[in-house]
């Protein structure tokens, strides 16, 4: 197929190779040029503007880092529906609001195009290996249109109904996640203060009722030093107020969630970390 990627960054970049790697053409944009080098090298075609990537594209794949940046790619002068032929399909996997993966669906039907919000769990890693979580909203025949490519990139694929349902999986993904990234770094400070060998403990809990992704992945960076980003600090900052905002809408009062979210916003707002990892939250303790 002809295939579109808007948003090349950590994961994006990933995910268009796998899907480069299946056979599929690729026409790619980012605003920094620089990050499609790799692909461009691998056989995508640059595009200068979203627009001009839908105007060659069957499908077009978005992933970019905030709600106004889905806004701005869609609908901006140069945006993708600018450039978009009737009865193709537009995908976003950007984590982001929900009421704004129901707007770009309405305007979609509205101009005879196809949309789908498709946000994804796994990390850098789990783009690389193709072995991401896929949650999917919106129509159903476009939903299996598009599972053949899906399941290219994941291996859990699920379909959770009307647009912006895929949205409100994430954001149960990233409530959860916010639990697990407080608690591995609070285990490893308890573990530094009693005197234990953190790779020791690491591997008993690994085999335990307290094994989980992200102490799986990323204690062993912590224990290096490593906060490079497979998920930017202040992209989870972004989705936990989203999941909030949410819950706040639903009657929902999520205590755990909101105390995780004040700890990312000493990370990102007090102490300008928001370009690490998520892992990095251990540095502000």
């Amino acid at each position: 197929m002809q295939l579109g990627f808007v948003g090349t960054g950590v994961m994006g970049a990933a995910i268009a190779k796998n899907l480069m790697a299946a056979g599929h053409q690729m026409t790619v944009y980012n605003r920094t040029k620089s990050k499609t080098d790799a692909l461009v090298a691998a056989g995508a075609t640059w595009a200068a503007t979203p627009a001009l990537v839908a105007a060659k594209s069957d499908v077009v794949f978005t992933m970019v880092g905030f709600p106004k940046d889905v806004e701005q790619v869609y609908f901006g002068d140069d945006g993708i529906f600018s450039g978009l032929k009737a009865g193709k399909i537009v995908v976003d996997m950007t984590t982001s609001q929900p009421k704004l993966a129901v707007k770009i669906a309405d305007y979609a039907k509205q101009h005879g195009f196809q949309a789908l919000d498709a946000p994804v769990s796994g990390g850098d890693i789990g783009a690389k290996n193709a072995t991401l979580t896929v949650m999917v909203g919106g129509d159903e025949a476009t939903y299996q249109a598009v599972l053949p490519l899906f399941k290219i990139m994941g291996h859990q694929v699920n379909h959770f109904g009307a647009a912006g349902t895929g949205q409100h999986a994430k954001m149960a993904n990233q409530i959860m996640i916010a639990g697990t990234m407080t608690g591995l770094t609070e285990m490893l400070l308890y573990t530094k203060a009693a005197g234990l060998e953190p790779q020791t403990v690491l591997e008993t809990l690994s085999s335990g009722g307290a094994d989980n992704w992200s102490m799986d992945n990323y204690v062993p960076r912590i224990l290096k030093d490593d906060y490079t980003p497979g998920f930017f600090a202040r992209h989870f900052l972004k989705d936990l107020r989203i999941a909030l905002t949410e819950a706040d809408a639903m009657g929902l009062d999520l205590v755990a969630t909101a105390q995780a979210k004040r700890l990312y916003e000493v990370m990102v707002d007090v102490k300008g970390l928001g370009d690490q990892g998520t892992q990095g939250l251990i540095n502000i303790y």
